[in-house]
């Protein structure tokens, strides 16, 4: 049975349910960072998905990144599947902008998480879904 890793449990919020993935976002308010996390138990890698569930994987991806490309505008948007502190296969979209806290190298551990306020995160989970209206499970 699929049970979403621990630290990604913790260090995201739900936006909701594409028909492969779960669709999450970072609590860390510096970037614009989604997670798709496909819900197969054992998976680390895509290679092991079965062919259908790669082209949704990547049929998703795709629709979040565009979705993600209309609300944020930005420079580069950075799409991987590095999973080194998580095993469990998930793909992170990061909507970059020569402006934010870490640019033009990686986001991670470059500054200190900032923490969104219960009203931002609501409204960027809120236009996600809105964007997304026709890809998510009800």
């Amino acid at each position: 049975m699929f049970q979403l890793h621990e630290r990604l449990s913790a260090d995201t919020l739900l936006v909701g349910d594409f028909p492969l993935s779960l669709l999450l976002l970072s609590k860390d308010a510096n970037y614009r960072w989604t997670i798709l996390v496909p819900k197969r138990e054992g998976i680390t890698e895509i290679y092991q998905l079965n062919n259908i569930d790669r082209q949704q994987l990547l049929h998703e991806s795709c629709v979040l990144a565009q979705a993600m490309q209309r609300l944020f505008s930005p420079d580069k948007l950075n799409i991987a599947t590095i999973g080194n502190m998580v095993p469990q296969l998930h793909m992170h979209h990061v909507a970059r902008t020569t402006e934010d806290a870490a640019w033009p190298g990686p986001v991670w551990g470059s500054v200190p998480a900032t923490s969104y306020s219960e009203d931002k995160s609501r409204a960027i989970r809120a236009d996600l879904q809105a964007q997304l209206a026709n890809e998510l499970i009800k």
